[in-house]
């Protein structure tokens, strides 16, 4: 069996295809992935170690332009869809997985037109443009925050599960900015470090390359030794140290919060499209296992409040929202349908 993935721009959506294409492998399907130059999928997935080939075409992202800029990244869609029929023709697809992301467009599109299964996974509470448009003509459409048939397990890598365990009380926190880091979670961790350093509490600040030398300075000055981090591939090691998080909330981060248990501190990107990291967050705090607050001043105090209260009945309830062996589920699903 032959199995297409694509999607992606962020690593949001390109960590899904991993887990899913991974799950995948171990059926013994064959799989390919069809991306973008532009974003971050040649980095993931260039160095051919996950899929046996990869194709990048030249497209980008279309809501954010105007005038001709929208005209040209339509252009380059029109011309990737044609391109992408050819691939999964010569591949013989059996069927495209969709994670999402302006990268997902030609690929998804050419699977409708060749009648070839499509399938579509969406990480966000709200749904993106692209997949709205292309839920209609999708065979399988799966979601974490949908109730009944659609409904699925978040892909979460199986590590947050194995090490997961309830927190009782918060002697270690851990700020998470995101891969481009996030000034003003940045500029909220020096707010309330010495509060936090009074009461004994350990800080791991996950800051973004950018900020890295700016925010180890301020510690540094503030005489307070805590684990600071510009980039790092051990996140889920630190993630597994700490009692509580102060994060974005991407769908990816939000999920690994769940899996390891972790009661989070939602401070949702207030750019994102649609809203969705506000909508996402809103789900967790509609089932009281953490707290979401917008962007702006005061949320030090609200902070606060949140790290003094008892965390204990959040992280024991966070099991209730993930399980594990999400990809599975999904991979079984196609490989059923389609076999």
């Amino acid at each position: 069996m032959n199995i297409v993935f694509t999607g992606g721009g962020t690593g949001g959506h390109l960590v899904i295809a991993l887990a899913l294409a991974e799950a995948a492998k171990k059926r013994g399907v064959n799989v390919m992935f069809i991306g973008s130059t532009s974003g971050q999928d040649r980095q993931w997935f260039g160095d051919g170690a996950v899929f046996e080939k990869g194709h990048f075409l030249e497209t980008s992202g279309v809501v954010n332009k105007k005038g001709f800029g929208k005209l040209g990244a339509v252009w380059k869609i029109f011309k990737a869809v044609l391109k992408s029929r050819e691939i999964l023709r010569d591949f013989s697809a059996d069927a495209v997985v969709s994670v999402g992301g302006f990268s997902a467009a030609p690929a998804a599109l050419a699977a409708v037109m060749s009648k070839i299964p499509l399938y579509i996974h969406e990480q966000n509470a709200v749904t993106g443009k692209l997949n709205t448009l292309l839920r209609p003509y999708a065979k399988g459409f799966f979601s974490s925050y949908e109730e009944g048939e659609h409904r699925c397990d978040y892909p979460v890598n199986e590590r947050y599960f194995h090490h997961a365990y309830i927190r009782s009380e918060v002697k270690t926190v851990i700020f998470l900015g995101g891969s481009q880091g996030a000034k003003f979670i940045n500029d909220l961790a020096l707010e309330i470090a010495v509060w936090l350093n009074e009461r004994g509490i350990r800080i791991i600040h996950q800051c973004g390359a950018k900020e890295e030398e700016r925010v180890k300075t301020a510690y540094r000055q503030l005489g307070i030794g805590a684990d600071v981090y510009g980039f790092t591939s051990q996140i889920a090691s630190l993630i597994e140290q700490s009692d509580v998080a102060i994060s974005r909330s991407g769908a990816s981060t939000l999920w690994e919060l769940c899996a390891a248990r972790v009661p989070a501190f939602f401070i949702p990107y207030p750019y994102a499209a649609a809203d969705h990291q506000y909508h996402n967050a809103r789900y967790i705090v509609e089932h009281q296992v953490g707290w979401c607050e917008r962007q702006g001043e005061g949320i030090s105090e609200k902070l606060k409040e949140a790290l003094s209260s008892d965390i204990s009945l959040k992280s024991e309830k966070l099991r209730e929202l993930i399980s594990p062996n999400g990809a599975d589920y999904i991979i079984t699903r196609v490989v059923e349908d389609v076999s």
